[in-house]
């Protein structure tokens, strides 16, 4: 279960492209496509390296004006989703 200092990152089973600041990921095993909005988007831009979801809620936070509970929880449960489709993966502290 992720948590706010959990360190995930897209994995590299999928391919993703902008479409006019919209995001479509094609997960390269299971053949799914996923779209994403644009607050999604920016997330998964977010993830294009190893960050911590407190650091990305961060971030999120400043670019957003939007209450921090409802962020966290609507973050936790969105990369949840991502993390059970294999779209992202948690890794090592150390790899950041």
């Amino acid at each position: 279960m992720l948590s706010l200092a959990s360190v995930v990152q897209a994995t590299t089973d999928q391919v993703s492209c902008d479409l006019g600041g919209e995001t479509a990921i094609l997960h390269l095993h299971s053949g799914k496509y996923f779209g994403l909005d644009p607050m999604a988007t920016r997330i998964w831009q977010l993830l294009a390296a190893p960050r911590t979801l407190a650091e990305v809620r961060d971030i999120l936070l400043a670019e957003y004006d939007v209450a921090a509970d409802l962020l966290e929880r609507d973050l936790l449960e969105f990369l949840g989703k991502l993390q059970r489709a294999k779209l992202i993966a948690e890794v090592p502290a150390a790899a950041r």
